[in-house]
């Protein structure tokens, strides 16, 4: 007789009984690639199943579990039609509904049948009710038990179900409970006492397998002593993986950029205004990185309107007063443009070339380009994702500056990178961000850059008014703006959707520029969005800037855009659905000539006090960094970080919002970590990375 070898907690999940082909495709999609991922594929909730309640118990907003005999069953038809089951038990009744059933579901629910049941509860038309419960059929006089534990609840993915991910996880708990030493506990011994943590085998089972003695409460809230165990590993792995990927160019070679001799003096002579002190700062670190032969790894913070171009144009000149080449990455062709613009200005006085490399050039100018950059021209190339193509060959890249990081992934900057790897020469990195990023968030999602703030505004700069006021006063506000534009001056209005919607109370861009054409007869007015050509928006925003349109109708698609120094006035539609660093942007929007400008935010009633709290802020303070942390406490990491901050991997467990408290401890575990036991540090990104960490594989 053979005797089947229990499989390894690092066998492939296909050593599992019962997983075929589409089964494991849908584990890999969840990132379960191996047993042991089972094992750090988290509940993110649980349910108490240890207990059934009394139906005349039952209250709305709450979870229940209860047990009833049905006693009607019937199809309702209405908007949308629907099964209702009216279940009772002697002491209540509830209504069971279903959207979506089959013709078996239906026959199953029958008069008389016992039914077990889990549903949130809330109140219907008439009754209680419960929409699509999870439920089972029981058979009469046969005694079901109940769990003996907390039903842990985990993410899933189309048709993957819950009981089968439980019934999997079950095994891998049995693979591990076989032997603890089976899975690796990478965190010292010291550590764990220090932080009076249990060990990592006994933390996992205890969140898979809750016992009905836990403090459902603190599993809730994700405070159980347990869980901090793994949240702290958790931290870790993604911090060592930005502390390995900084490590790891810091080990790089890099040209070294003497401080400049004459570009930088000659052009500080010809600008139009003098450098703030925090501009001064700002450019004597970077400039001391560039006069370094490990790579400088730099975010520029500042805010709305702080200058931070003038620096990116400073450290451009003392690269290319060494005959090396400049790449300055932006996410849009209208701020690519708008740069260009700027620099042509700045550097043809010098003689330094500037070209724009957009995805729309003509195959005759991009062929130039192409050629300079291949041919060791001193060049400054300013450009979007199209510096990505493969055409693109950079022979003697010094400096990549990449412009609104939030906009690009940490993939696409070291893409960028490599390309501009020469004779193992890695090229200098200045990234720079006019959206303000609290210092959780600088200590997690950058924790591979040094971090430079410029928080001060040049003087002069006349802070924007802003005032909050309910949609019902649309028509003074429409009035303001028939007189801003008498003024000579011009006004933006940002709506937040393009089209109706059913379900957002929200003016869209059409309908709204279509109304105030009619209110406002004599006044010119555009519009743009998100959905329109690249060429229409830069004709409307080029017309706009060069005064020919008096009022732009917009989505936030003008978040980061074109500078318009005479736009004293933007009306905010709906103000209410934006988060606070959003709304801070599309603000700086204006407030760039020397007219005192104004930021009205309309409001649809009735605000949430959510709501109200935010428009609060957004009308006491110009601030944007103060504005950046109450939105991470107010939304959370993912809003303000948005979506598109690829290589920054979602949390299984931790949260930067609700653990910040524990970031310090984090930094300072790593730092211990990297020096004392680096054999772990690849193992537990690993473990918590999984494939996700071979961005840092520069």
């Amino acid at each position: 007789m053979i005797i089947k070898k229990q499989p390894s907690l690092s066998d492939p999940i296909t050593s599992l009984t019962g997983i075929g082909p589409r089964l494991q495709e849908r584990l890999m999609h969840i990132g379960i690639d191996r047993i042991q991922d089972l094992l750090f594929h988290l509940p993110y909730r649980y349910i108490d199943r240890t207990r059934l309640i009394s139906l005349g118990e039952l209250k709305a907003g709450e979870d229940a579990y209860f047990q009833g005999e049905i006693e009607l069953t019937q199809i309702r038809y209405g908007k949308r039609r629907s099964l209702l089951c009216r279940i009772s038990d002697g002491t209540g009744a509830v209504i069971l509904r279903f959207f979506y059933f089959s013709k078996s579901q239906q026959n199953k629910l029958q008069r008389g049948q016992l039914i077990r049941c889990y549903g949130k509860v809330r109140r219907g038309s008439s009754s209680l009710e419960i929409i699509h419960p999870e439920y089972r059929l029981l058979e009469s006089g046969v005694d079901v038990e109940l769990e003996k534990q907390l039903t842990a609840v985990y993410p899933s993915t189309e048709g993957l179900q819950q009981p089968r991910i439980r019934k999997l996880i079950e095994q891998a708990l049995v693979i591990l409970n076989s032997d603890k030493k089976n899975i690796n506990e990478l965190l010292p011994q010291e550590i764990l006492l220090e932080q009076d943590l249990p060990t990592l085998a006994d933390a996992l089972e205890y969140v898979h397998r809750a016992p009905i003695t836990a403090d459902l409460q603190s599993l809730i809230d994700e405070k159980h002593p347990t869980q901090k165990r793994l949240i702290i590993e958790e931290l870790l792995a993604h911090q060592l993986s930005l502390l390995k990927l900084r490590n790891e160019l810091k080990k790089e070679k890099s040209p070294i950029f003497n401080k400049s001799q004459y570009l930088v003096s000659e052009f500080l002579k010809k600008l139009s205004f003098k450098l703030t002190n925090a501009q001064k700062n700002a450019f004597k670190i970077i400039a001391s990185d560039l006069n370094a032969n490990s790579a400088m790894l730099r975010l520029l913070q500042g805010d709305v309107g702080s200058g931070k171009t003038v620096i990116a144009a400073l450290a451009t000149l003392q690269v290319i007063e060494q005959n090396y080449q400049v790449a300055i990455m932006v996410p849009t062709e209208l701020l690519a443009e708008q740069h260009y613009k700027n620099f042509s200005v700045w550097f043809e006085p010098l003689n330094i070339e500037t070209v724009l490399l957009t995805g729309k050039l003509k195959k005759s100018i991009r062929n130039l380009i192409e050629e300079k950059l291949k041919n060791k021209k001193s060049i400054v190339v300013i450009g979007t994702h199209a510096l990505f193509q493969e055409s693109i060959i950079f022979s003697k890249l010094g400096l990549v500056i990449i412009d609104e990081q939030h906009r690009f992934g940490v993939h696409q900057r070291l893409a960028l990178i490599e390309k501009g790897k020469q004779y193992d020469e890695y090229p200098h990195q200045l990234i720079m961000t006019a959206t303000p990023i609290p210092r959780t968030l600088t200590m997690t999602a950058y924790a591979d850059l040094d971090h430079s703030i410029i928080d001060e505004l040049p003087p002069g700069r006349i802070p924007v008014n802003t005032s909050v006021h309910s949609n019902q006063r649309r028509n003074e506000i429409i009035d303001r703006i028939k007189n801003v534009c008498d003024e000579g001056r011009q006004v933006y209005w940002v709506c937040t959707l393009i089209d109706e919607s059913e379900s957002l109370q929200c003016e869209t861009v059409v309908a709204t520029s279509e109304h105030l054409k009619q209110k406002l007869k004599k006044i010119n007015t555009g519009m743009i969005h998100g959905r329109m050509k690249a060429n229409e928006k830069e004709a409307i925003m080029k017309d706009f800037k060069e005064g020919k349109i008096n009022l732009l109708v917009a989505t936030t698609v003008i978040e980061v855009g074109v500078d318009v120094p005479n736009a004293s006035l933007m009306i905010i539609d709906n103000a209410e659905r934006l988060g606070l660093s959003q709304l801070h942007q599309l603000r700086g929007r204006i407030g760039r000539g020397n007219e005192k400008s104004h930021c009205i935010l309309i409001y649809q009633s009735p605000l949430s006090n959510l709501a109200k709290e935010r428009l609060e802020i957004m009308r006491t303070t110009n601030d944007g960094f103060v504005i950046a942390e109450k939105d991470l406490e107010l939304r959370g990491p993912g809003e303000v970080l948005g979506t598109r901050q690829a290589g920054i991997p979602d949390f299984r467990i931790a949260n930067l919002k609700r653990d910040s408290y524990l970031l310090s401890k984090i930094q300072r575990i790593a730092t211990q970590l990297i020096e004392r036991n680096p054999k772990n540090v690849e193992l537990l990104i690993k473990r918590w990375l999984g494939k996700k960490h071979e961005y840092s594989n520069v």
